[in-house]
């Protein structure tokens, strides 16, 4: 069994923000959302391969709101469903460049010792 929580009621689909009350704002929102990604030129439009599936993907929607709980803005974002790839098939490697804090603190003092630098705390 499988239970989505939203606070407020927000939609969990994309059919469900479009019949919602306030569907003005969430098209809104999609919209800002699709400017951006082709203004970041996020893809870019290809043959798929034979025998490939397309990669799906979902609207997520977000009510923003301020420190008085009014709503501020409607945020909607397009997410792959990355879940659905295999490695080997889709993608052969994956990366994710992670630093630690203690390492960025141990370059910061190596380079604060070497210019003779003094540290205040």
């Amino acid at each position: 069994m499988r239970a989505l929580i939203t606070e407020d009621g927000e939609p969990t689909t994309f059919i469900k923000a479009i019949d919602d009350k306030d569907s003005t704002s969430w098209k809104q929102a999609m919209s800002e959302e699709m400017s951006a990604l082709h203004k970041n030129k996020t893809w870019e439009l290809v043959e798929l391969p034979k025998g490939r599936k397309a990669v799906g993907c979902k609207w997520i929607s977000k009510r923003k709101k301020g420190i008085d709980r009014k709503i501020e803005r409607y945020r909607a974002r397009l997410v792959a469903k990355g879940f659905a790839q295999e490695q080997g098939i889709y993608f052969i490697s994956i990366f994710s460049p992670v630093v630690k804090l203690v390492s960025i603190r141990l370059v910061l003092l190596a380079l604060l010792a070497m210019y003779d630098f003094e540290l205040w705390m």
